[in-house]
């Protein structure tokens, strides 16, 4: 059978079981082994190769990176990380819409994760936007917009696999997006400044309360700089360094490193139930 032929039996093949619900992996596996089958190829040779491709190192930081998204979700450094975003940006016009893009900004340099980003946001703050009066069309665009900086800075999942599929230095490749990553942050915070509604705008922070939220969130802002730093300087690979971020998370998230803190910070932003 010609190669034209084994080629749109394995598309048909894939785009059918996608349509009935099977998961991609599987409906590509599928796909495969059809267009095996009809080919001279053993099946030998075909699980080798999955198992060749899968059989990488520096895949092992995605699920470890996704955990610390996780982590940090379900323990209150979300809330510490939006008392710090409001006390900076707050009382700038466009309110908890800037408060979204630095939030991002924050949290985008500790999972790598858009997913785990756009989740968090709309728990965190979808509700209090919603509150104050934003378009649901706006809510949803802006933090689907600010949830793209996960996929340029470091840890970003992205870069991970794209590193590890291509051959390519993960190292270069955090570094070569932390600029990109912060130009789409600020370029949003510009646009909804002067574009985006101008929302309920809270009382500019003092020095004190700046302060207070910034020794509050203090360790886990330290994530990227232990994962950038550790990378960089070659003390451990991409895969250790996801290994370090849930160690991390989760000695600053207890209540022996959060009772000092917490007690004395005067901002009042909490999760919704």
């Amino acid at each position: 059978m010609s190669a034209p032929v084994i080629l749109a039996l394995m598309s048909v093949c894939f785009l059918s079981f996608g349509y009935l619900g099977v998961p991609v992996p599987f409906s590509l596996l599928a796909g495969v082994f059809v267009g095996a089958t009809l080919a001279d190829v053993s099946l030998a040779a075909i699980v080798q190769k999955i198992f060749d491709g899968v059989d990488s190192e520096a895949l092992l930081a995605i699920p470890f990176f996704l955990l610390v998204g996780e982590l940090m979700s379900s323990a209150n450094v979300v809330v510490r990380i939006a008392n710090l975003s409001v006390s900076l940006v707050g009382h700038i016009r466009g309110g908890l819409s800037q408060v979204v893009v630095v939030f991002s900004m924050f949290f985008s340099e500790m999972s790598g994760s858009t997913t785990a980003d756009v989740a968090v946001m709309s728990r965190a703050l979808g509700g209090p936007m919603r509150r104050e009066g934003y378009e649901s069309a706006f809510i949803a665009a802006i933090i689907a917009s600010a949830s793209t900086i996960a996929a340029l800075v470091p840890p970003s999942i992205t870069a991970v696999v794209y590193g590890a599929v291509g051959n390519v230095s993960i190292a270069g490749l955090f570094m070569a997006g932390v600029v990109p990553g912060f130009m789409i942050g600020f370029g949003l915070m510009i646009y909804c400044y002067f574009f985006g509604p101008s929302g309920l705008r809270k009382p500019r922070a003092t020095f004190k309360q700046v302060a207070f939220a910034t020794a509050d969130a203090a360790l886990p802002l330290m994530i990227p700089v232990i994962l950038l730093g550790g990378i960089l300087t070659g003390w451990f690979t991409p895969t250790e360094a996801g290994v370090v971020a849930v160690v991390w998370i989760i000695l600053s998230s207890s209540p022996r490193s959060t009772a000092g803190t917490s007690r004395r910070s005067p901002m009042t932003f909490a999760l919704p139930a």
